[in-house]
């Protein structure tokens, strides 16, 4: 355990340089007296670090001292981030620099912890789309990644759902991201940044001009509060709904994961069965949501989600009964 907080003390350093002993034994969670000690440890082992007292003092490592992996080339070392993703790595051309890295790690690490190392990859595999979709193809994912990579503008033919539908962009590529099976790049236009899906790039041509990055844009972040938007604009509306006991049971299964807390943090006993209110996107969206539960959902309100539910069932049954 402490060996392994003396290797993170030493990372810590050497990647966010100078640090007081208060944020080193924040980071680490340990008290401020174990880092004096972790310190005096790492002196003794013969790395130069330093410290400088008053308000701008800190600890810091020499300059120019970095510990290394030998061997490992840049591309492979930064394919490291990618070692868990093998799919993914290799649709970003990684793939051989993943498998490289990963053997020259195990060359490298003690028996004891080779033998841990492979009994986890065993065991522990990572599949990244979701059940019942297969990965998307984009074979423009390799030029777009190079263009992000490099910082250059990138000129793209782009199909989206709303007219008009084949649209024209320049880009300034700030990341990609991988959702459930999908890639999505993040780029900023004209004006504001937008999420673009990857799959849906007809053309793609990388230009020589370079932009700089937004100011302290930070990619994760972004994509989070992105998500966090989506969300919140997703549903436009909501309804009240009555289900059976079987149809409860099986409600989760059959909604999103919002869909499904709403009615969790809303349902009441109603005479044998359950009568909850959900968060709905729009009529439509809803009708053909509820209609895959059949008879075990009955619809309250609104009237019109009800209106729509009664004509479409009239319609099926136009279609199969007699």
């Amino acid at each position: 355990m402490r060996a392994s907080r003396l290797v993170s003390l030493l990372l810590l350093l050497q990647t966010k340089g100078r640090m007081t002993a208060h944020a080193l034994a924040a980071e680490l969670e340990v008290s401020v007296r174990t880092i004096y000690r972790d310190v005096e440890s790492l002196h003794a082992a013969g790395v130069p670090l330093y410290g400088d007292a008053g308000p701008q003092g800190g600890y810091q490592l020499l300059e120019g001292y970095r510990t290394k992996l030998t061997g490992l080339t840049e591309q492979e070392a930064e394919s490291l981030f990618l070692a868990g993703l093998p799919g993914p790595a290799a649709d970003l051309g990684l793939g051989d620099a993943v498998a490289a890295a990963q053997l020259k790690l195990m060359a490298a690490l003690p028996s004891s912890m080779r033998d841990r190392a492979s009994r986890m990859a065993g065991r522990f595999h990572l599949d990244a789309p979701a059940w019942y979709y297969d990965p998307e193809r984009s074979p423009l994912l390799g030029l777009v990644a190079d263009a992000v990579w490099r910082e250059r503008l990138l000129e793209v033919e782009y199909r989206r759902w709303q007219a008009p539908e084949e649209v024209t962009r320049v880009l300034r590529p700030l990341g990609l991201v991988l959702k459930a099976g999908r890639w999505y790049l993040v780029a900023q236009g004209s004006s504001r940044i937008s999420t673009y899906r990857v799959s849906q790039i007809q053309a793609a041509t990388v230009l020589e001009e370079s932009f700089e990055r937004p100011e302290g844009f930070d990619l994760a972040a972004h994509w989070s509060a992105s998500l966090e938007d989506f969300q919140a604009r997703q549903f436009t509306g909501q309804a009240v709904i009555r289900l059976s006991p079987r149809g409860w049971e099986s409600f989760a299964s059959n909604v999103l994961p919002a869909v499904a807390r709403a009615a969790e943090e809303s349902a009441v006993d109603d005479g044998g069965q359950v009568r909850v209110t959900i968060p709905i996107e729009s009529i439509g969206h809803a009708t053909g949501m509820l209609l895959r539960m059949g008879g075990e959902v009955e619809v309250l309100e609104p009237d019109e989600l009800r209106e729509r539910l009664v004509s479409e069932v009239r319609r099926l049954a136009s279609v199969y009964l007699p």
